[in-house]
């Protein structure tokens, strides 16, 4: 089975750069440091303190690689800034709806968070927004079944 392409905006793509900087450098020396002062304690085989800097250091190494993979195979979507502004992935889209007016960001599916109403491309309501123009009026269904119509009144970058 082929492996899902995974798509960043060039500020995604900066957000884990800087992570495994962070990770490969002064999270990595930090650790280091605790396995060091765990390991004079004394007898390792019941040293809570020992077990627990290990299992921290296999942890961020698994990040380490899991961002390491991400950067080498994501896509980082770039915008042609003279281009009439559709909606796509790193376009930010206030849309509006019976219930009021809100702005969601699109982003690739390991940018998203609603707390900041970052949306993936591939949630319905990001889906059904690809493609359209500031003035289009989109309809999608919910996970619940409803269908909700929205109409789009503007899209930055």
């Amino acid at each position: 089975m082929a492996a899902k392409e995974i798509i960043l905006t060039p500020e995604g793509r900066q957000k884990l750069v800087d992570e495994l900087a962070y990770r490969e450098g002064e999270k990595h020396d930090e650790i280091v440091e605790r396995i060091k002062e765990a390991r004079g304690f004394g007898d390792l085989s019941e040293n809570a303190e020992y077990d627990a800097a290990k299992e921290e250091q296999s942890q961020n190494e698994s990040r380490v690689n899991e961002i390491r993979h991400i950067l080498a195979t994501a896509k980082v979507i770039e915008h042609d800034d003279d281009a009439q502004i559709s909606v796509s992935i790193g376009t930010t889209v206030e849309i509006e709806d019976a219930k009021g007016v809100s702005k969601v960001t699109i982003v690739g599916t390991t940018e998203t968070d609603s707390i900041n109403h970052r949306i993936s491309n591939e949630s319905p309501l990001g889906a059904a927004l690809i493609g359209h123009v500031a003035g289009d009026t989109v309809s999608y269904e919910t996970p619940t079944g409803k269908t909700r119509e929205f109409t789009i009144r503007n899209i930055t970058r």
